[in-house]
């Protein structure tokens, strides 16, 4: 009987070395294929062998005012001339031609007016449709910019535009660099979420992916349309091991994968798999927590509504209080602010689901203190014509009454975090249909959004491929008229 206590470490050959001299180093790939799919955050149980977790709290490059971020997305690209940018040309112009004209996706005909009412809020006098009433209480919070431009009026690359900073190829969303640069306040939660009811939009997780950062700083996506915790987060609860028990496994596994580690050049790879393990078992707690709304009062509860929205903006607020560091909010899978037609209707339904809840997570920001260090972002992928968009097959079943695709000209509004509140920022032509003042292209909103968290988008970079790599690529300026 062999009296010696067994360690890994006794073992002659490592696993990789053993696939190696069978002829077999191809299965080297299979391994990196593997961990690559994984990593989410921080990791206790490895730092006690020596490792540091990518995701500690780091200082920004300067003193940003913003220290964290909720991203509203408003999927499928809202209409900037029936929300926050008021064009009484299309009263005048109703029902005839214009006398501009942008290219557009599908073909549009005359000038077709707001459907909504508009009214002035706050000493800042902000113009805002009917739609938005309840987050127009906060017009005096709200930095509107009008003349925001993307490069095309199709939704893919427009989205990847938005989130990742490239129409085309892949790259890093700016939460995985937010993350990559701030790391995150709560190691048991990750540090990026992307929550989005009823199954991935267009583009799917490309959205929020880590592209070449490393894998600890992809988004975290969680379907909120569910409201049971064992849903919205899978294997979130383990119902055959208890926590000693997994608390055990888990350390044995850290041991393993340490060594693994530490027998080979720094991995990315290695190291996100690692933290994933961990993050999974600390998650069971802290999760519970913060995706349970009913510990809200339900004064809390009743300011927000009951909507799908509702409840993933309540959540948003609820991980942000609890350290998370970026957390994109999406309004629903595929394109439901898309309205080639109905969209009066839709419209209206739309902004019921969720104005009344961006309008409670305003007030719950300030009245903790929040709002100030946290930067809340509204807005989707581009816009919508001033334009009727014409009977095309397979967009708008016939009717003429809706928008097309506005990459042009669109509106979207930051709030807290260091920007100028009550304050509107350039502007689109007579007719809403392209940015002609104080233009902000998309690589310029986000150069300003990481001035707002303390970097230098030129400086704030990422070795990738032989070249140094950034969130605005070669372009993008800072907006300096948006900051206070």
């Amino acid at each position: 009987m062999n009296s010696h206590t067994f360690s890994p470490e006794h073992l002659a050959l490592t696993r990789r070395e053993f696939l190696s001299r069978c002829g077999m180093g191809m299965g080297s790939l299979g391994l990196a294929s593997l961990l690559g799919s994984a990593g989410l955050a921080g990791t206790a149980g490895a730092a006690e062998s020596g490792f540091t977790s990518p995701l500690m709290p780091k200082a920004p490059q300067f003193g940003g005012k913003a220290k964290r971020v909720i991203h509203l997305f408003m999927n499928g690209g809202p209409s900037h001339v029936d929300t926050f940018d008021r064009k009484p040309a299309l009263d005048k112009y109703h029902g005839r031609e214009i006398p501009v004209h942008f290219a557009t996706e599908r073909k549009t005909g005359a000038a077709w007016r707001s459907p909504f009412s508009w009214k002035r809020y706050g000493e800042s006098g902000l113009e805002i449709s009917e739609l938005f009433h309840h987050t127009a209480q906060h017009a005096d919070d709200l930095c509107v910019i009008r003349s925001m431009q993307a490069d095309v009026p199709n939704h893919e690359p427009s989205l990847l535009l938005m989130n990742c900073g490239e129409a085309r190829l892949p790259r890093p969303s700016m939460g995985s660099w937010v993350t990559y640069g701030l790391g995150t306040d709560n190691q048991n939660l990750p540090g990026f979420i992307a929550m989005c009811p009823g199954g991935y939009p267009i583009q799917e997780s490309q959205n929020w992916q880590a592209g070449f950062l490393p894998g600890v700083y992809q988004g975290t996506y969680i379907n909120s349309e569910h409201t049971e915790l064992e849903k919205l987060i899978e294997n979130i609860t383990n119902h055959h091991t208890s926590r000693p028990q997994q608390r055990a496994q888990l350390d044995l596994l850290q041991t393993l994968n340490e060594q693994h580690r530490q027998a080979r050049a720094r991995d990315g790879q290695i190291d996100a798999r690692i933290q994933s393990f961990e993050l999974a078992y600390r998650m069971q707690m802290d999760a519970a927590d913060a995706f349970d709304i009913q510990r809200e009062p339900e004064s809390v509860r009743k300011r927000y509504g009951d909507s799908v929205q509702a409840r993933q903006i309540l959540i948003a607020r609820r991980l942000l209080e609890r350290g998370v560091r970026f957390v994109q909010v999406w309004h629903g899978a595929g394109q439901p602010w898309d309205n080639h037609d109905d969209l009066e209707v839709n419209h209206r339904r739309l902004a019921g689901q969720c104005d009344q809840a961006i309008g409670a997570l305003l007030t719950d920001l300030k009245e903790r203190g929040m709002l100030d260090d946290t930067l809340v972002i509204w807005g989707g992928e581009f816009g919508r014509t001033p334009t009727v968009e014409l009977p095309t097959p397979g967009a708008n079943a016939g009717k003429t009454n809706g928008r097309d695709h506005n990459n042009h000209g669109f509106s979207m509004w930051l709030a807290g975090g260091g920007v100028k509140g009550g304050h509107v920022h350039g502007a689109t032509d007579e007719f809403g249909f392209a940015a002609a003042e104080d233009k902000v292209h998309v690589h310029d909103l986000h150069a300003t959004l990481l001035h707002l968290l303390g970097f230098d988008h030129e400086r704030f970079t990422f070795r990738h491929a032989g070249r140094d790599f950034r969130l605005t690529d070669v372009h993008g300026k800072l907006v300096t008229g948006l900051l206070a």
